[in-house]
This record gives structure tokens, C-alpha cells and sequence, in this order.
């Protein structure tokens, strides 16, 4: 089948590699433009990009698809059977979904009506859901809002970060779609009294409110691995906390120090506590909760969110 990808990040580049692989004929691939990234600011490639190159396929990076000429012409010229839609991050026009012979079709990290929007992984952790998947999905002019062509669902698991739980999904998603497009599908309509919206993560999301219960603040710490990492201020210092574990019969006042040793530290929270594994001081690197004590004083009975 002759398709054009759109797509940017590791999560649509997994699933070229399996249109790829699956023996599709990828004609053209779009993608975000470079964007400056580190501390340099240097211009970075996206993974979409990258893997595009690799195989030697032609590649265009408008910043917008509205009225993009060069697009369109190119889509009509080439007469595409399919748009393969996965986290592109740009709005995707009708008159650009009107051109392939099947429309476009998206791949969404969620179990669709559900977590619609631009972070599905994180909303997902965030409310504590059992399951989450991958939904492909015939596009049309609303945000997440076609007809369902496949679904297949994934546990979370108490351990789940975003990160671990995207590499899941990813590798689901490029299956996924090579099932979806190796025979024809019958689309059921989603039912919008059940749609829920995953709006994009704000860093100030992240900012850890003590007065909260530890299962919150357990999941906040999951869903924001590897960004934008939780944190929480200490003596004027920003620390960032990349593993907890929530600790039954903890009763303090949020915040407070309750024990700092080669087991953890654990932080009382609004409802029982919080086992700290792994932190991060600013400008220094991820350390074990022992290994952090070597070089930070936090004392029984410090407090933290000050």
C-alpha cells in the first residue's frame, strides 16, 4: 500500500519502522521542523526524521498544514492510498485528509473516547486508570473524534512511568496499524457521552502539594517520568523525585521528614506517606535516595514545600 507518514517523536517512529518492515510503500514522510533543543540550542532532528533518513525516504517539515501548497501538491502527485497519522503534533486540514483513497488514519495512544488530546499516557497514570491501549482510528475534522477501525488494550501497572508505558504502547501501535491496514475494517462511531480530554502536561502540574494523599503524589511522580519531572521545593532548593513508593501508618504533618536513611525517605503526605527512591537536586544528577543523603542534608523532621 502506498503511504504518507506523519508523524515526529519515538512514538510515531516506531510504528514507520513497522509500516516499514511490513513491506508498505512509504512515499513520502512529514514531519515537525527541527526545533533547538540542550543547552546549546542546537536544531534537533526527530526521531521520525532520523529514521526517514536512514531509509532514504523523502521527507518535508512544513510548520503548518493550512494552506500549504507544496503539501497538497505533492500529496495529489503521488496519490497516496493512505495519511498515517502518529503524534505528528500539527493539526491535519481536511482538504489534506480528502486526498489519500482511505483518508487519514491516526494511532492514539488511548482506549478512545477516553483521553482524547495531546497526552493520553500521563492523564491516564494521572487518574488512576487499570488499562489504557492503543486505538486506530478513521480521522476526520475533530480532535480525536473519528470512527474506531481497531482497539487493543494494555494494563498499567502500579510501577507504570509515562516512559515505560510509551514504549508499550509504541510497540502496540506499530502492530496495531499493520493489522488495521492488512484488511478492511468496519468503523464503529465512538460514543461522545464517555469522551474525556487529556489536555497538554503544564510544568506547574508537577509542583508536588504535600497535602495531598500519597497515592496522588505516587501517581504524579509516575506520570511525570522522564518530564517534566515532580518536584518539590526544599529550603529554596528545587528537587525532583523520580521514584516513590507510597508507606502505609505515616501520620505527620504534610511535608515533614518522618525518616532519611539507606531504605528511603519517607515524606508524610495529606494522607499516609511517601517512600522516596530516587532524587534530584538542580543541576545535579539522579541519585538513590542513600547516595542523595551523602551530599544533602534532609533531617528527620525538615520539611519539605518550603
Amino acid at each position: 500500500m502506498k503511504i504518507v507518514f506523519a508523524g515526529t517523536p519515538d512514538f510515531a517512529a516506531a510504528a514507520l519502522e513497522a509500516l516499514v518492515g511490513a513491506g508498505h510503500d512509504v512515499a513520502l514522510v512529514l514531519t515537525q521542523p527541527d526545533r533547538p533543543a540542550g543547552r546549546g540550542l542546537r536544531a534537533r532532528t526527530s526521531a521520525v526524521k532520523q529514521m526517514a533518513q536512514d531509509r532514504a525516504l523523502p521527507v518535508l517539515q512544513p510548520a503548518t498544514l493550512r494552506e500549504q501548497k507544496v503539501v497538497i501538491e505533492a500529496m495529489a502527485e503521488l496519490a497516496p492510498d493512505a495519511l498515517i497519522v502518529a503524534a505528528y503534533g500539527l493539526m491535519v486540514p481536511q482538504t489534506v485528509l480528502d486526498i489519500p483513497r482511505l483518508g487519514g488514519i491516526n494511532i492514539h495512544a488511548s482506549l478512545l473516547p477516553r483521553w482524547r488530546g495531546a497526552a493520553p499516557i500521563q492523564r491516564a497514570i494521572l487518574a488512576g486508570d487499570a488499562e489504557t491501549g492503543i486505538t486506530i482510528m478513521q480521522m476526520d475534522a475533530g480532535l480525536d473524534t473519528g470512527a474506531i477501525l481497531l482497539q487493543e488494550a494494555l494494563a498499567i501497572g502500579a510501577e507504570d512511568t509515562a516512559l515505560a508505558l510509551h514504549d508499550r504502547l509504541a510497540e502496540l501501535g506499530g502492530r496495531l496499524i499493520v493489522r488495521a491496514l492488512a484488511a478492511p475494517l468496519v468503523p464503529r462511531a465512538q460514543d461522545d457521552a464517555f469522551a474525556t480530554y487529556a489536555h497538554k502536561i503544564a510544568k506547574q502540574e508537577a509542583l508536588i502539594d504535600w497535602g495531598e494523599s500519597a497515592e496522588v503524589i505516587a501517581r504524579k511522580v509516575r506520570a511525570f517520568n522522564p518530564a517534566p519531572g515532580a518536584a518539590s521545593m526544599f529550603g529554596g532548593t528545587i528537587i525532583k523525585i523520580w521514584r516513590a513508593q507510597v508507606e502505609r501508618g505515616v501520620s505527620a504533618a504534610p511535608g515533614t521528614v518522618c525518616e532519611a536513611g539507606a531504605a528511603g525517605i519517607i515524606v508524610a503526605c495529606g494522607q499516609a506517606g511517601l517512600r522516596l527512591q530516587e532524587l534530584q537536586r538542580a543541576g545535579g544528577k539522579r541519585l538513590s535516595a542513600p547516595a542523595f543523603l551523602a551530599g544533602f542534608d534532609l533531617a528527620r523532621g525538615a520539611r519539605f514545600g518550603a
